[in-house]
This record gives structure tokens, C-alpha cells and sequence, in this order.
């Protein structure tokens, strides 16, 4: 998500008085012709969604904000309505939303609204400057949409780091027709935390980026210079990592020593000092309270920027139910590996007690918890680690899609393949070598057309894992997976996902890695006009 405030490119990029980007390539030659996201093929796809034709008008501020996350721990950071997460957002499939954005951010800051996971018309889409200009601070915006596929979503900027402060929120859309059986459902949103008590993203991002090729990397592509934890984060952060420090680059945040059995040798490079569910400490956590042998859906969204978590409720068995919004041939599994942007919603059936819900930051030994309450018994120590993290995890490449949401079985009709590429090192984490540019945005796309069904091969020649996410759109897995709009891509290997371009427009396909995205790995899936 690169920023674009640091950049003086807007100015005529797009069709007079809207500052959306028209068809470009006319004036350039040997440059494709590209569909706008204005574009009459664009209002075309939009007319067929099965819309209900009731509006949900919503208002969403962005604004400095003094968050209490729990155990004395107050956090100066950007929020949405001052709340982390932000207000639930929750309507029907086929109502239309309406949105509006009021952009009360310090000096000029400009931000947006990604509605991440959706299939929505792609003006709408919220990424500057490619569907939209930003939204200027003291400005306001409406995005107005049919949110036609039911599932579990949520909306965040894409602008800069922001999506690493508190600005996101849950967007829960309802099916009319809801096949599972249950008594009551759990928003469970999970995040890395450091804004506004260790520092800032843009101190982060600055420091990854700026400082890193300093570094001496061995050929895994992990820092060597690995000493004492920085003394600003040992205190918060007990047992996990180290932060480099010494006599070689500035390290505040950088973190080493991060392997994981389920994500390789570098699971996460940001020091986090804490990690929320549903904005609270682990030491004052957020609190579920129901009855034994309630049957409750949990819902559960990674709004993390750099940190994946395995998931586990102490006591029970998760029934794997749907991910990114779709549904899946039911799974039991005891834990969930949930990656930045990912989604996946499961039934549990609550026993009597209190029980601890965990997510593991993968690879960084350190916890968040929140706590399921049935009954008597006191509060779990804040570190437990229940026994189910250790268990059976299915990931997503071993589940199979529902036979009503599995994509017609037929040959790809185009292959593009998306080698991502970069380093530690360099920090120059890049999609075939090129890293994106917000001063040249429509350079090099990858072109699709209406009506194709186009095969997506995610090379990873990287030592890092990254969680790859499609803009508008939803892909399966292989033949049989399930169908996603963000993947796990591990280091040095290869996944092909498959969709069907029948959402025209101009989309982003990035790593939702914060900071690799900043950086530069993200691409733009284009249809050709």
C-alpha cells in the first residue's frame, strides 16, 4: 500500500473533476490500453449483482485517537470513530452501502477506504491513485456499492502504513438464506500492536527500509546481526525474539530469530510489543460470555500488518466452516494459521468454564488472549498456551471448496505468472522484479480479459512467506480448494489459484504484508479495454 502522500504524482492522472485514472496508454507506445474504473463495462457488471434495493448509509471518521487497550495501556494512534477495532459494520447480501468517509487526519494527511475481500464495481475499491484520488484531510468521500456475496470481510486504508494503526474495522455481510445452524456469533479480530507506545508505522517502515541494507545477510535471507533485544521492547515483549542492536544499523523494531515450522525460517520482521484481540491486552482481555452448550460461529479477521497467529481455543474443537468469506467442506481442527488479510469462521459448541482464546504470533513466541466465559473460575494466566496450539492445524490448501461456490472445472484460457522477489537485504521486495510505482502506476500490468478464466502461478523465490491478496475478486484454490482472495505463498515454492475475470476494472494484487507492500510488492491486474 505505498504511500502516496510523499509523492506529487496525482495532478492529471485521471478524468477531469473526478481524479480517477481514465485509459491510459495512447499517448505511449507499445503500452496496453486499459480499462478505466469508470468504465461502461464497469456499471455494466455492476446492474447484474442480485441487489435487494434497500441502502445502508453508514459515516466512518478517520481521526487521532487516545486508545485504552486494557491494563493501563493507553495508545495515541489514527482510528476509526476513536475505537479500535472500529465500529462493526454488518448488513445483508444485496444491500447497497453507503459509505461516507470523513477524513479528519492530522495536517495533510490523506487516507481511503479498501473494502478488503469484496466483489464490488472497482471506482469503489478505495485505492489511490488507481481508482480514486485520496481523500484530502478536512475532506469527505461516499462509497456507494452492492456488497452481493454474504461472508466475513473488513475494510481498512490503503494508503502508507496506515493499515498498521488502528484504522480498520469489520464488515460482516449476512446470507439471507444462512445454511449453518447456530445460537450466536463472535466478531474475533486479531492485531499486532505498536503505534503510539513504541513508536509509529512510519518509524518502522522507515526503518526496514532505510536501514536494512546495512545489514550482513546470509543466504537464507535473515539478518546475521543478531544480539540483545532492543531495551525499548524487551520489557513488552518477554520471551519472544530479539531485536538487533549493537554495533551495526539502528534496530528499535527489527526482529531475528523469527522460524517457524508452518512458515520457514522468517516468519515476521516487526517487533510488536503487543498483540490485541478485539483491542484489548492480553492482561485485560475481551470477554465472551455465554452458556454451556451454546453452539457459537466465530468469526475471525487477521487485521494484522506483519505478524500471521495460530489460533486455539483452550479446551475444544474448531469446526473450519468458511475462509475469506466462502464456504468449505467442514474441517475439525484444534488450531487455525490465519495470515494478514485472511478470514476464516468456524462453530464451536462451549463448554463449562472459562476458557482461553489464543492466537500464537507464528514464529514470534509471544500471545494475545481473549477469554470465553460459561461459567465459574478464575481469569488464565495472560501467557497461557493451551495445549490445542500444538494440535491438528489444517491450512488452507488442505481444504476443499463447497460444491456451490467450485469454479467450473475447464482449462485456463491465460497463465500469468507472478514471481515475487526481494529481500531483507535490499528491502526490495518487488512482483517480477519490478517494485510497484505510484508515480507510474499503470507500468507493467498484468492483463486480463473479460470472460477468461486466467490461472494466477505465485512464484516465491524469496526466503519469506508472503500472504497474497487479490483486489475484487475471489480465486480457488487448485482444482478442488477453497475459494480465497488472500493465500499463503511459503518461501521458495509455488501456488497456482484460478478466477474468472468477471469483475471488470483495474485491481491491485499485493502482499499484505504491510511493509513488503509498501515497499514495493504489489502489481496491478488490469483489463485490457
Amino acid at each position: 500500500m505505498n504511500s502516496i502522500n510523499r509523492r506529487t504524482v496525482l495532478a492529471g492522472l485521471g478524468a477531469a473533476g473526478t481524479g480517477l485514472l481514465a485509459a491510459c496508454g495512447k499517448d505511449v507506445p507499445d503500452t496496453p490500453s486499459l480499462l478505466s474504473p469508470t468504465g461502461s463495462q464497469v456499471a455494466r457488471a455492476e446492474k447484474k449483482r442480485g441487489a435487494t434495493g434497500r441502502v445502508v448509509s453508514i459515516n466512518v471518521t478517520a481521526a487521532p485517537a487516545t486508545l485504552d487497550l486494557g491494563g493501563g495501556v493507553l495508545a495515541k494512534s489514527w482510528a476509526f470513530s476513536g475505537q479500535v477495532p472500529g465500529k462493526e459494520i454488518r448488513i445483508s447480501a444485496g444491500d447497497t452501502l453507503a459509505a461516507e468517509l470523513s477524513n479528519q487526519l492530522p495536517g495533510a494527511t490523506t487516507t481511503s477506504l479498501h473494502w478488503h475481500g469484496i466483489s464490488l464495481r472497482s471506482d469503489m475499491d478505495g485505492v489511490p491513485p488507481i481508482t480514486q484520488n485520496p481523500v484530502r484531510a478536512g475532506s469527505n468521500f461516499t462509497y456507494r456499492f452492492v456488497a452481493d456475496k454474504p461472508g466475513t470481510y473488513f475494510f481498512h486504508p490503503h494508503v502508507g502504513v496506515q493499515v498498521d494503526r488502528a484504522m480498520y474495522a469489520p464488515l460482516i455481510i449476512e446470507d439471507p438464506k444462512e445454511p449453518l445452524s447456530y445460537d450466536d456469533e463472535w466478531v474475533v479480530v486479531l492485531d499486532d500492536w505498536l503505534d503510539g507506545v513504541a513508536g509509529t508505522p512510519d518509524d518502522v517502515f522507515a526503518e526496514l527500509s532505510h536501514h536494512m541494507s546495512g545489514m550482513d545477510m546470509n543466504s537464507t535471507g535473515s539478518s546475521r546481526a543478531t544480539s540483545s533485544r532492543s531495551p525499548s521492547m524487551s520489557a513488552s515483549t518477554p520471551g519472544s525474539p530479539s531485536a538487533s542492536s549493537g554495533d551495526g544499523p539502528s534496530t528499535r523494531f527489527r526482529l531475528t530469530g523469527t522460524a517457524s515450522p508452518l512458515l520457514g525460517r522468517d516468519a515476521g520482521d516487526v517487533n510488536y510489543p503487543y498483540h490485541l484481540i478485539n483491542g484489548r491486552v492480553p492482561t485485560d482481555p475481551a470477554v465472551y460470555t455465554g452458556t454451556p452448550g451454546r453452539r457459537v460461529r466465530l468469526r475471525i479477521v487477521n487485521a494484522g500488518a506483519d505478524t500471521a497467529y495460530r489460533v486455539a481455543l483452550g479446551g475444544h474443537k474448531l469446526t473450519v466452516t468458511h475462509t475469506d468469506g466462502f464456504p468449505v467442506e467442514h474441517e475439525e481442527v484444534d488450531t487455525l494459521l490465519v495470515a494478514m488479510g485472511e478470514r476464516y469462521d468456524v462453530l464451536v459448541t462451549l463448554d463449562d468454564g472459562v476458557f482461553p482464546l489464543v492466537a500464537l504470533a507464528e514464529g514470534k513466541d509471544v500471545t494475545g488472549m481473549a477469554l470465553v466465559r460459561t461459567g465459574s473460575g478464575g481469569l488464565p494466566d495472560p501467557a497461557v498456551r493451551p495445549q490445542e496450539l500444538d494440535g491438528r492445524t489444517v491450512t488452507a490448501g488442505q481444504l476443499r471448496a463447497s460444491d456451490g461456490v467450485r469454479l467450473e472445472a475447464k482449462d485456463p484460457d491465460q497463465v500469468v505468472r507472478v514471481k515475487l522477489t526481494g529481500s531483507m537485504g535490499a528491502y526490495d521486495w518487488a512482483i517480477n522484479g519490478k517494485r510497484f510505482d505510484m508515480a507510474d502506476p499503470t507500468a507493467n500490468p498484468l492483463l486480463v480479459q473479460e470472460g477468461q478464466r486466467v490461472r494466477l502461478d505465485f512464484v516465491n523465490a524469496t526466503n519469506m512467506w508472503h500472504p497474497m491478496h487479490l483486489h475484487g475478486h475471489t480465486y480457488q484454490l487448485g482444482d478442488t480448494g477453497p475459494r480465497k482472495d488472500t493465500t499463503i505463498v511459503l518461501p521458495r515454492s509455488k501456488v497456482s489459484v484460478l478466477f474468472d475475470a468477471d469483475n471488470p476494472g483495474q485491481w491491485m494484487l499485493h502482499c499484505h504484508n504491510a511493509y513488503h507492500s509498501e515497499a514495493g510488492m504489489m502489481a496491478l491486474v488490469a483489463y485490457g479495454a
